[in-house]
């Protein structure tokens, strides 16, 4: 645990540097996570942003990487459902979506 929380202090004292180099400018990202800019400006030289706002910030500097967790998440939910028989069959599939005459 002590290590997690070093490696977190090191990426919140860096943030500043990996906002500079990052694609998106630092207005997208404060428009992003909704905080007014003076806010966010202070907690970036304070290095007081929360653990929800790193989070947000870490998702729009790394898309990629955001989305492969939020998919590796989704499959597994998916095989839990199947797991747990909450699923239907392909043909239950299209009987409901002919009695909503979709098809």
């Amino acid at each position: 645990m002590i290590q997690e929380i070093i490696t977190y202090k090191s990426i919140v004292a860096n943030l500043e540097d990996v906002l500079n180099n990052s694609p998106f400018k630092k207005n997208y990202v404060i428009e992003q996570i909704g905080i007014p800019s003076p806010t966010f400006y202070r907690k970036l030289k304070t290095q007081t942003f929360t653990p929800d706002e790193m989070l947000s910030i870490a998702k729009i500097l790394s898309p990629e990487e955001n989305f492969r967790l939020e998919l590796k998440a989704e499959i597994e939910q998916a095989r839990l459902e199947f797991e747990n028989g909450d699923f239907i069959t392909h043909e239950e599939m299209l009987l409901e979506l002919k009695s909503k005459n979709i098809i």
